[in-house]
């Protein structure tokens, strides 16, 4: 007698797989842009690229966007489709994953804001030190994006050991900055590397909890 309700049962869970699909290919698109958005940010403080922040902003608003409806599509998939625990666990940990992404992609943006703020100065010294930093976050993204792609829970995991480093870079610059006596001329330009390189290990922790969040999906365990 339970023949005919298995054809409706079969026929719903491939199409709440097809959908999970088309929602992972929206996160990794959403990842594709911010990663570019970083890139873009980059050119603009370390290459002064003044276009580059206008091509920020506009693709921050494409970033947004696809932020909203991939979480309302995770909501409607909840609330609708009944998911499976495993499932569960992959929804939720998407909807917080877009989230870390969309910060990154803001960062981005403030970055592009403080590269044509800082254009008029002379850069400073720490510039390259400045510059290896922003690499090492970049890298950091890539990995996190990499590891969520394949859903590899190591390599997801081995994105926290590269913040150390992010960490120390942060720790020298903001000491090499803040500690200055007797700065010539205004301030204005010792602040802006100070949110610089705030803004650069808020990405990279924002990259980590992406790493954290894919080994999540794979293994379950926190």
């Amino acid at each position: 007698m339970s023949a005919p309700f298995e054809a409706p049962k079969k026929t719903t869970r491939l199409h709440f797989e097809r959908q999970i699909k088309r929602l992972q290919r929206d996160v990794l698109r959403m990842g594709a842009l911010v990663e570019n958005s970083f890139w873009l940010a980059r050119r603009s403080l370390f290459e002064r690229d003044l276009d580059a922040p206008a091509q920020i902003a506009k693709q921050d608003k494409q970033i947004d966007a696809l932020y909203r409806q991939i979480e309302q599509d995770c909501v409607n998939l909840i609330a609708l489709q009944s998911p499976v625990a495993q499932d569960l666990r992959l929804l939720s940990a998407i909807m917080q994953l877009v989230r870390d992404l969309e910060r990154i992609g803001d960062y981005a943006e403030d970055l592009g804001e403080i590269a044509i703020r800082l254009f008029p100065y002379s850069p400073p010294e720490c510039m390259w030190q400045t510059q290896m930093m922003c690499d090492r976050c970049r890298a950091m993204l890539a990995m996190s994006l990499a590891a969520l792609s394949d859903l590899d829970a190591d390599s997801g995991r081995a994105v926290k050991i590269r913040d150390d480093a992010v960490d120390l870079d942060y720790e020298t610059l903001y000491n090499q900055l803040a500690l200055q006596r007797n700065v010539p001329g205004v301030v204005e330009p010792v602040v802006l590397m100070i949110l610089v390189i705030r803004h650069l290990e808020r990405m990279a922790d924002h990259a980590t909890n992406i790493g954290k969040r894919v080994a999540y999906i794979v293994t379950g365990e926190r």
